[in-house]
């Protein structure tokens, strides 16, 4: 099977984008193991540690992202520009990640004939 890139670009509440590409990404690992997550734009919040969507009747699913280790997703890549957009920092994130520009995001993309996103 082909390499495939999954690009989260949406926040985790709201809508179910994060949690369901989350669980696609887990699922697809079974029939690859060419995977990899792209985090950018308001996708960065998906990995925030400390969420509260309680209020809004949403479940707190970031701490499910510990589950890549386990299923041998480590290409994790984080838009560091995002990032600082967004006033965050890699220690505020769930997992360790790869951080890199948007241009390198968009050079890395290339590696991967085949992009999900969610």
């Amino acid at each position: 099977m082909n390499a495939i890139a999954f690009i989260s670009r949406h926040a985790p509440h709201g809508t179910a984008h994060g949690r369901e590409g989350l669980d696609a990404l887990l699922a697809t690992s079974a029939l690859t193991d060419d995977l990899a997550l792209f985090l950018i734009e308001d996708g960065v919040y998906q990995l925030l540690a400390d969420q509260q969507p309680g209020p809004i009747g949403q479940r707190h699913y970031a701490p499910t992202f510990r589950m890549l280790a386990l299923y041998d997703i480590e290409q994790v890549y984080v838009c560091a520009d995002s990032l600082a957009a967004r006033g965050l920092s890699p220690e505020q994130l769930v997992i360790p990640v790869t951080l890199l520009s948007r241009e390198a995001i968009t050079l890395r993309w290339r590696d991967f004939p085949v992009h999900i996103d969610f």
